[in-house]
Order: structure tokens, then sequence, then C-alpha cells
């Protein structure tokens, strides 16, 4: 009877979309982070990040790697390429320093941007990529 509410709860939890990430403030994290949910940063993360659900990047928040998400609200620094397969979304506060791929673009004014950005129909040559990437290494 134990044993039976445990598992339960165990498969309630893995199945949980709105599970949110977080890497606080102050906190300083060297590795790559890949995850199926949400991950907010606040601190600072030297590495790169893949997630199918949202990335948000604080004020505060600091990231030196590539991102591979499917939204990202950004208000921190970006120090790397970013790919969003859907939104990314660019606030007054923050900085991206990388390449932007991208399906649409959001700047609010005040935020800094270098270098090249690709948008629109990019990103769906770039899904394609990566499916025959995958059965390219499975042949």
């Amino acid at each position: 009877m134990f044993s039976n509410n445990q598992n339960n709860n165990m498969k309630n939890s893995s199945n949980n979309s709105s599970v949110v990430n977080i890497v606080g403030g102050g906190t300083v994290i060297t590795g790559d982070i890949k995850s199926k949910s949400d991950i907010r940063i606040d601190g600072i993360l030297k590495g790169s990040v893949k997630t199918e659900g949202k990335l948000a990047v604080g004020p505060t928040g600091v990231v030196e790697g590539d991102v591979v998400c499917s939204n990202a609200d950004i208000s921190g620094e970006i120090k790397a390429k970013i790919t969003v397969s859907q939104l990314l979304s660019l606030k007054s506060t923050s900085k991206l320093n990388g390449d932007i791929i991208t399906n649409k673009l959001s700047i609010e004014p005040g935020a800094s941007f270098s270098g090249s950005c690709s948008m629109g129909a990019v990103i769906k040559d770039i899904k394609h990529a990566e499916k025959q990437e995958k059965k390219e290494k499975t042949a």
C-alpha cells in the first residue's frame, strides 16, 4: 500500500511539464544543462543550455555558452550563439554577444545585440538538418 502511493507520486512528478529549473543569483555553474522543462537563470552558467521548454535569463543572469530552446526571455547577458525555435525576446536590460537563429524576434529599446541574426524559414532548415544528422548517426 505505501509503496504504491510512492510510485504514483513519482509518476506524477516526472510527467509534470510545469516544472521550472532555477539557477539562483550568486550561483556559478560550470557545465552544460539539458532539460525538457523551463529554465530560469539568475546566476552564472559557464556552459551550454538545451531545453525543450522556455529559457528565462534574469537581469543578473549570465550564460557563456550556446543556447537551444523553444522560447526565450533574456534580461541578462548571453555570450554565444542562441537558437530559438519560436520567440526570442530581448528585454531592455539584455546584452547578447553572439549569433541569433530564431523564428520570431522581439527587441526592446535599450537592449544590446552584437552578432548576426537569421530569422523565419531558416529555423525550419535547421530542424531538417538536425533530423538528417540523427539519421546519419544511426545508419
